[in-house]
């Protein structure tokens, strides 16, 4: 007994194994899709913008601590500073080294030292 398989098998697998094709392909070319090491990348780049955003605020707190006399002084000073030494200026005035480290994190110095910027435009 003979098995007979229909006609439309062969174009029906190659179909399928077409189809599949173009939705790998479309899936990866547009984002939708992504590799194990790509959805670490993302997750990494995304906890560490949230410690920024998280900490910034207390870099901002801890300039604060100044008098308000201080406060303006320093402002002015920063506001002086060219943009791109504004996070050297925060980080040398000590406001970037976070509660229990020793060392100060430039990432937070810039958004700090935007926020601070800030302070002075209102």
């Amino acid at each position: 007994m003979a098995i007979e398989i229909p006609a439309w098998t062969k174009p029906g697998i190659w179909g399928g194994i077409i189809g599949a094709a173009l939705i790998t392909i479309v899936g990866f070319s547009t984002g939708s899709v992504v590799s194990g090491g790509t959805a670490q990348e993302m997750a990494d780049a995304s906890g560490k913008e949230a410690t920024i955003s998280a900490m910034a605020p207390v870099c901002v707190a801890q300039f604060k601590m100044l008098s308000p006399n201080n406060q303006t002084a320093e402002l002015t000073a920063l506001k002086a500073e060219s943009s791109y030494k504004r996070d050297d200026f925060v980080i040398a005035k000590g406001w970037a080294t976070m509660p229990g480290s020793d060392e100060p994190n430039n990432e937070i110095a810039q958004r700090c030292a935007s926020l601070l910027m800030d302070m002075t435009t209102s």
